[in-house]
């Protein structure tokens, strides 16, 4: 079992900056494959990136790549996701979850936070 809280969140201008952290609990950390989703109003929830057990092999969406970076600390159980150059379609609820497997669905990810909210004002 893991659970997972977010924290980060608030409200930037466009082109601004914030960093997300999700924090997990349990001593199996290091063996979940950590993700970040985004669901926004009216929209379905979507991938936003992904890192392995290692921390060596990231991969992001292509609305993102080269924008926002993906994270992880497992000496302290945490995954974060720094996001720059943020944009006003970039608001929504971000998720982190946790998986035993590789994946970019929601249906991959055994286990979510409670989200937190990202605000992007033009």
């Amino acid at each position: 079992q893991v659970q997972l809280v977010e924290s980060g969140g608030g409200l930037v201008q466009a082109g601004g900056s914030l960093r997300l952290s999700c924090a997990a609990s349990g001593r199996t950390f290091s063996t979940y494959v950590m993700g970040w989703f985004r669901q926004a109003p009216g929209k379905e929830r979507e991938f936003v990136a992904r890192i392995v057990w290692g921390g060596r092999s990231t991969y992001y969406a292509d609305s993102v790549k080269g924008r926002f970076t993906i994270s992880r600390d497992n000496a302290k159980n945490t995954v974060y996701l720094q996001m720059n150059s943020l944009k006003p379609e970039d608001t929504a609820i971000y998720f982190c979850a946790a998986a035993l497997e590789v994946g970019v669905v929601p249906r991959n990810y055994q286990y979510w936070g409670q989200g937190t909210q990202v605000t992007v004002s033009s």
